[in-house]
C-alpha cells in the first residue's frame, strides 16, 4: 500500500481535503469550511491527510490540548476516509500516525468523540484501535 501522510497548512491544501471532510461534515460548504479551519488554526487546529496517488484518501483534524481530565493529549475533532477508499486501512494508518505524533509531543492519550449513529466508527475505535468508551458528551444548543 503506497501512501503518504502530510500536514495541510495552506488554503489550497485545505481545498484538496474538503471533498473528503465534507463526507463527515455534510453541513459545511467549502467557503465555511475554509473560514472555520482558518479560525481554528489560530487556536492550534491541525489538518492532516493520507494521500494515495496524490489524491486525499483520508483526512483528520486534531488539536494538542492540556486539561484536568485528560492531561497532555491530542483531541481528534475529525477523522474520515473517502467513501471509495474505505476498508483499505487508511483510517487506521492515519490515526496511528496521530498516535505517534502524540507520543512525540509527550502526550499521554488521544481522545475523540463520535456521534451515536456512527456504529461502524465505534467498532473501529474500540476493536481495531484500542480506544475505551469513557464518557458521554453533552451539548446544549443555544
Amino acid at each position: 500500500m503506497a501512501y503518504e501522510i502530510r500536514e495541510l497548512t495552506t488554503v489550497d491544501e485545505w481545498r484538496v481535503a474538503f471533498p473528503v471532510m465534507n463526507q463527515l461534515r455534510t453541513h459545511l460548504d467549502e467557503e465555511t469550511f475554509l473560514t472555520q479551519v482558518t479560525d481554528m488554526q489560530r487556536q492550534g487546529y491541525r489538518l492532516f491527510a493520507l494521500f494515495e496517488n496524490e489524491r486525499a484518501a483520508a483526512v483528520t483534524g486534531i488539536i494538542h490540548l492540556r486539561n484536568l481530565y485528560n492531561g497532555n493529549h491530542i483531541f481528534v475533532y475529525d477523522l474520515v476516509t473517502d467513501e471509495s477508499n474505505r476498508s483499505k486501512g487508511y483510517g487506521e494508518a492515519l490515526l496511528s500516525y496521530i498516535h505517534q505524533l502524540a507520543e512525540e509531543l509527550g502526550c499521554n492519550s488521544v481522545a475523540l468523540t463520535s456521534g451515536f449513529q456512527r456504529k461502524d466508527a465505534h467498532r473501529f475505535y474500540e476493536e481495531k484501535m484500542g480506544y475505551a468508551k469513557t464518557s458521554y458528551a453533552f451539548v446544549k444548543t443555544l
